[in-house]
């Protein structure tokens, strides 16, 4: 019955694309982020959803969407590159298999971040993704939390719908991130919102959801999603009307939220201030020395994957006190094919020093030109503007909350992030468009001088 009902919704929501294409940019996005392939086990599994969602969306745009508005961007480009860097990594891969699997992956979320902002040339399309992606990766954050208040969890043992494969969006880690950079986007459409108006049940609904995001760290137990709600909540200053009130209400909030946490989960979050008695910590360190000494010698990286062919030799130190004596119990350690945990090293390791470059260019120049929206647009002088400025900084508290995620955790292709930046692209060139419009039509009324005084008069 959850199979037929999925079904029948993605069927849904491409028959109502037949009317309008651009709701197909809206299916793929569900079908994307909230796979539901994956929780079948019968008939979802067996149909191709992404492959048909994807064809249908660039057939789409070809065929039937009104292209007018539709500009490409200097970070479409960025991404392009880097979309062409990883299909000729192909060919010196150090593991060829493991590294079709990824780029099966991988090339369809690089694809669609170039070719969303084409889509995105009016406020209501940006909102249709923003809302489109709160529900999707939402869903699971309302199933987990749920599972959380209920008792379960657990470091990599909480289900979301059934789904055992422990990847991607399903991840604890990776939702962990995933969850706390929605709430940006959970705020931004509870307050200026068009397609569901501002009321007290879009109030509630958006409450309760943040609340699920906010649980999500505590029932993976994944200490990326605490670290990621402590940047969250430093970069709400900057935006929040009452800071006073703000951290006073965060604080208490923190002394009553504390003594309901599970024992398992204070205990896990405790060793972030002691990797070296975590074996996990000191397999991440041990991670990025080795991804250092391999590009040293690979500079273009080896492929994905290519941590396959990592072997490390580390140890770890847990100190133990048992009144007026201390016994530290060091335990040597001997791994191989661990993953990057990082998005940087994962970036480093498999695409190399331009790979790197090419990445970190594409989220400096998405901070920068969403700082530049908002200073531009942030005290227009026509209110009903503004919403641009406000949506720049939440898109940008977004990436920041996901580069401070990425520093722990492999998620440099992940498709969350690349919407957020195809909106964020398709916003700058709203902007931009807008922005040489005014010049244009200001420059116009500047050049209307009358003939009696126009230099070809003088003449």
């Amino acid at each position: 019955m959850l199979e037929l009902a999925l079904l029948a919704f993605w069927g849904g929501f491409l028959l109502l694309g037949l009317k309008r294409p651009f709701l197909w940019v809206l299916a793929y996005i569900y079908v994307d982020l909230f796979a539901p392939q994956r929780i079948g086990w019968a008939i979802l599994p067996s149909i191709p959803l992404s492959l048909i969602t994807f064809v249908a969306v660039f057939g789409g745009w070809l065929v039937l969407d009104n292209k007018v508005g539709s500009r490409f961007t200097f970070r479409q480009g960025l991404m392009l590159a880097l979309l062409i860097l990883c299909a000729l990594s192909l060919t010196w891969a150090d593991f060829p298999t493991e590294a079709a699997d990824k780029w099966s992956w991988v090339w369809k979320a690089l694809v669609f971040a170039i070719f969303l902002p084409l889509t995105l040339t009016n406020r209501l399309r940006l909102e249709a993704v923003a809302l489109t992606m709160v529900l999707a990766v939402g869903v699971i954050a309302i199933d987990g939390g749920i599972k959380t208040v209920a008792g379960g969890g657990g470091y990599g043992t909480l289900s979301f719908f059934g789904v055992s494969d422990n990847s991607g969006i399903y991840e604890g880690s990776i939702i962990s991130c995933a969850a706390i950079c929605l709430i940006p986007l959970i705020l931004w459409l509870a307050r200026h919102g068009t397609i569901f108006p501002p009321d007290w049940r879009v109030r509630l609904f958006a409450a309760a959801l943040i609340f699920a995001c906010l649980l999500i760290p505590v029932g993976t137990q994944a200490r990326t999603g605490l670290v990621c709600i402590a940047v969250l909540g430093t970069l709400l200053l900057r935006s929040v009307r009452h800071r006073f009130l703000y951290m006073a209400f965060a604080g208490v909030a923190l002394m009553v939220a504390i003594p309901f946490l599970p024992q398992s989960y204070t205990e896990r979050m405790a060793t972030i201030t002691d990797h070296q008695g975590d074996q996990s910590a000191s397999t991440r360190l041990a991670v990025w020395k080795w991804t250092l000494g391999y590009v040293a010698e690979h500079p273009f990286g080896g492929g994905f994957n290519a941590y396959l062919g990592n072997r490390l030799d580390f140890e770890t130190k847990e100190t133990q006190s048992d009144g007026s004596s201390t016994v530290v119990e060091t335990q040597e350690i001997t791994d191989q094919g661990r993953a990057y945990h990082s998005s940087y090293f994962e970036m480093l390791g498999e695409e190399g020093w331009l790979g790197l470059v090419l990445w970190l260019w594409l989220h400096a120049l998405g901070l920068w030109h969403m700082e530049r929206i908002r200073r531009s647009w942030k005290n227009h002088e026509d209110p009903g503007m503004r919403w641009r400025a406000t949506l720049a900084t939440t898109l940008q508290q977004s990436q920041i909350v996901y580069l401070v995620g990425a520093l722990f955790v492999g998620i440099a292709y992940q498709p969350f992030m690349y919407v957020i930046i195809g909106m964020q692209c398709g916003l700058w060139s709203m902007c931009r468009a807008d922005l040489r419009l005014a010049q244009s039509s200001h420059l116009s009324r500047r050049g209307s001088i009358s003939p009696e005084i126009h230099p070809s008069a003088v003449r």
